[in-house]
Formats: C-alpha cells, structure tokens, sequence
C-alpha cells in the first residue's frame, strides 16, 4: 500500500511528465497570430477562404480570418521533403507551409526530389480550362477552388469550363466544372484569377509558390499542361535564362517544350513549386519557351482587387495614350560640342 507522501510524488511526477509531453506537442503545433496580439498553437485541421479550423487539445475553435494577422504551419524536425512518403500525401500536405488570410496561395520550403516523385505530388493541382475560343491550361493555388491561367486563354470569354483530373484506381477521373467565376484578369502581364463555385465536397490539389530569387539558370524544370488537347502532358528541360525581356516584362526562357494548349500551365523546379505560368512559346523552334515569373503572380493575386473583373467591362484594362506627335518635321539641332 501508498502513503500519502508516495502518492504525492507520483502525483507531481506525472503532473510535471504530462506537461513535458503538451509542452513538446505545443513546438509542433500550428501558430496562428491575431490581429489583436493573441497567438493560439494547435492543429489546423481545416482552412476555407473564409475561416480556419484549429484543434487546440480540448475543443476545435473556428477563427475567422479577417481575424487573422498571420499563420504558420509547424515544420517537423525529422520530417525530409523529399522523401517519397512525404511525396504520397500529394499537394498541400507538406509539413512546413505558410499563408495568409488575404495571399489566397501558400508558399513552403520544400526540398528538391526527381520529376517522377514532383509529377506524383502536383498532378492533381492542374486543369484543362476551356472556353468558345480555344483551350488552356491552368492550376489551383489553394483547396478552395482558385486557379490561375493566362489572360489570353479566357480573353473576352464568360463562359469557361474547367476540367479536374483526380487519381483513381486506373489513371485519373475527369470531372467538368462549368460554373466558374472570373474573378481577377490583369492583361498587362497575362494573368488571369479564376474560381470554381460549385466544388461542393470535390477535394482539389492545389500547389505551393515559389521564389524567383532562388532560381538559377541550367536549373532542371518541368511543365504539366494540355498541348493541342493531349491532357496530362509533361515536358521537362532547364532554365535557359531567368530574366529574358519582352515588351517591358521579365520572363523566364527554357527549354521544355510549350505549345498552344500549355498557355496558363505551371512551370515546376525540381521541389515541385510553381515558378512560372508558361504562356508563350515558338511552334516551329523547339527549346524556345517562355513563362510568367512567380513573383508577377504572387502581386497579381496579393493586388487582385486592383484587377478586379468587371461584368460591364469584359475587356476591363488600361489603355496607354499614344503621346501627341511632333509638329516640327525638321531634324532637332543639338548643341555643337565645345572646342
């Protein structure tokens, strides 16, 4: 038998041994910030555009995100990125991802692996998106049904269909989501903000944005897209050059092959994060293709109120004013040179 002094000490043993144990969990638990300054840790179970679902321990509280100044998801210490278990939990399970409540994308530091283990993870995140006037490509930046595409694939279009290709048993399903809205389009930079309305209970993948910053040239790439109607298509090359200029803009030049059908399509680095919206490309010179940097996209949608789609205005866009001519048709004089 126990006395009470024995039972004590096993009382403040196990007290202080389970407050190790919470205080351990708590290093690895999600951090959320409000705006007012309290900082709640837990297990973000479910984010909508609208609010998140964190466990706690002893309840499940719903945070509105206009709420939210910031949130964090926790990074495992003996958790490798690249390890082809953590590639089988497919997009948006990486254990290191942060976001906002206003960013609508996620960005995470993911390690680099092969093409067939980046194929695995982000295959699901891109779609087909058509309209009347052709075909695109397309991908989901988050679980709530945004995508992004370019500009010229849904230019002047209202109506626009979007296919997802979800894993099966044999392949992937096709499933076709016609009542998609236009919210954002900024034809300046090729980028257009889409989302699918009625997505009900359809889980989507959706990928990770990366930085620019870090990319260097003879990089090893890869594109997922829909050239010519072939769906599912993967092209692979390097980074020719990370910062070729065109009409005013940077774009990314590689070698992987983008043909019409690609247009709005990602371009992957090797850790499977979007780099570039590949948009452009030379039919009848192979090794020439070209695609939108990621840091164009990440102010596009941070900005998307600026870019708003306007239902009165389909073509909604700025128009620059050609400057007045000059009326003096004589050669300028300039100034002789001294001496």
């Amino acid at each position: 038998m126990l006395d009470n002094v024995e039972r004590k000490c096993i009382s403040h043993k196990c007290f202080w041994a389970l407050v190790l144990l919470c205080s351990n969990a708590l290093c690895l638990a999600d951090r959320i910030v409000l705006k007012e300054g309290q900082v709640i840790t837990g297990d973000i179970l479910v984010e909508k555009q609208t609010q998140l679902y964190v466990d706690i321990g002893i309840t499940v509280l719903t945070i509105p995100k206009d709420k939210i100044l910031r949130y964090e998801y926790a990074e495992a210490e003996d958790v490798d990125h690249g390890d082809a278990n953590d590639l089988e939990a497919g997009p948006g399970k990486a254990p290191s991802a942060t976001s906002g409540p206003d960013r609508l994308y996620k960005t995470a530091d993911l390690k680099k692996t092969t093409i067939e283990k980046g194929v695995a993870v982000v295959s699901e995140a891109v779609v087909k998106i058509s309209s009347p006037g052709g075909m695109g490509s397309g991908f989901f930046i988050n679980e709530d049904g945004y995508l992004i595409t370019n500009y010229h694939v849904i230019e002047k279009e209202t109506k626009i269909e979007v296919t997802v290709f979800q894993k099966a048993k044999n392949g992937f399903e096709k499933k076709k989501f016609k009542k998609v809205k236009i919210e954002a389009m900024n034809p300046f930079v090729d980028l257009a903000l889409l989302k699918i309305e009625n997505l009900a209970d359809t889980k989507t993948g959706f990928v990770y944005l990366g930085d620019v910053g870090r990319i260097k040239a003879g990089e090893e790439v890869f594109a997922i897209g829909n050239p010519l109607g072939l769906e599912r298509t993967i092209t692979n090359g390097v980074i020719s050059t990370k910062n070729r200029a065109f009409q005013g803009l940077i774009y990314i030049q590689t070698n992987a092959d983008i043909n019409p059908g690609n247009s709005g399509g990602p371009l992957f680095n090797l850790a499977g994060e979007v780099i570039g919206v590949t948009n452009m490309g030379y039919i009848f010179l192979g090794g020439l293709g070209f695609a939108i940097p990621v840091n164009y996209v990440k102010d596009f949608i941070e900005n998307r109120e600026a870019f708003a789609y306007d239902r009165d205005n389909p073509n909604t866009g700025y128009k620059y004013l050609q400057p007045d001519r000059r009326r003096n048709k004589a050669k300028p004089k300039f100034p002789k040179k001294p001496g």
